[in-house]
């Protein structure tokens, strides 16, 4: 078990990457970051979002991790990740309204640092962040990183047991460590990063709520036209018809999480459950 922070070992630079490197002065930065939270259906918003021609995403992938565990590389890196201005010029005129660059990693939400490095390089940022039902994402989380090798308890009930001691004084030490990673602190924060209103409190402290949307996943995946429309008319982007909505970056069900589990793990959430109905102006579908 690795609860130790450590510096990262940086991989050479991909020839794109490093062209854009050079042409950073001239590349777009982003207008708004889905911030998480983990297997709450990110993936999934963020493809949908991308079939709008104003909403333009990283050149390479979807999460460029910056603010979480690549700060180091300083904004230049960062910013290399984005298409040129000039392009988003060319779109604004075409469809009416200016273009917006994005990112989705869904670690800033639970970092205890993203936040603050967001709000100070990025001011004017929005974020958006998804939810769904903190038991669900627990299991699907334990599967998610036990399918990625970076679980090794393939009991969910076990890794439950380790968390608090895997966890203990992470944020502390990525406080005191802040270009280091610490491995549970990412990997194995079944209940934490489940705790939704207390992150949410910590960005508003930052951003305000005006600048946060959340939404609930389950809404998303059963009804996504509504909740799509309402990112747009948070981001202020006009609509142009919606996208083809499809579902990524899903594992199959884990296996049944056992009555006296559930119940506990229903216990622990309700308190924080119960905050959310502010933030996203209803009862969590999960509640109901």
């Amino acid at each position: 078990m690795r609860t130790d922070i450590k510096q990262l070992k940086r991989p050479v630079l991909s020839v794109s990457r490093s062209t854009g490197r050079f042409t950073a002065g001239s590349r777009m930065l982003p207008s708004f970051l889905i911030v998480g939270a983990q297997r709450c259906g990110t993936t999934s918003l963020y493809r949908a979002l991308a079939q709008h021609p104003l909403l333009r995403k990283p050149v390479l992938h979807k999460g460029v991790h910056y603010f979480d565990v690549a700060y180091d590389r300083g904004l230049r890196w960062y910013r290399a990740h984005f298409p040129l201005q000039v392009g988003a010029a060319l779109l604004a005129r075409r469809y009416g309204g200016p273009a917006q660059a994005y990112e989705s990693s869904p670690y800033y939400l639970f970092h205890p640092l993203a936040g603050e490095r967001i709000a100070a390089t990025l001011p004017d940022v929005k974020l958006i962040v998804l939810v769904r039902d903190p038991v669900e994402r627990a299991c699907s989380a334990h599967a998610h990183e036990l399918a990625r090798g970076f679980e090794t308890e393939s009991h969910l009930e076990t890794a439950l047991e380790l968390e608090e001691q895997r966890l203990a004084g992470a944020d502390e030490l990525l406080r005191a460590l802040p270009y280091g990673q610490h491995h549970s602190h990412r990997h194995h924060a079944y209940r934490a990063r489940g705790r939704y209103a207390d992150q949410l409190d910590r960005l508003s402290a930052l951003f305000g709520r005006d600048r946060i949307l959340v939404l609930d996943s389950h809404r998303f995946f059963t009804a996504p036209e509504p909740v799509y429309d309402r990112v747009l008319e948070f981001l202020g982007v006009p609509h142009l018809g919606h996208p083809v909505f499809e579902r990524h970056n899903g594992r199959p069900a884990p296996r049944p999480v056992p009555r006296d589990l559930e119940r506990s793990l229903r216990e622990h959430f309700e308190p924080y459950d119960a905050r959310l109905t502010s933030w996203l102006g209803e009862e969590p579908s999960w509640r109901r």
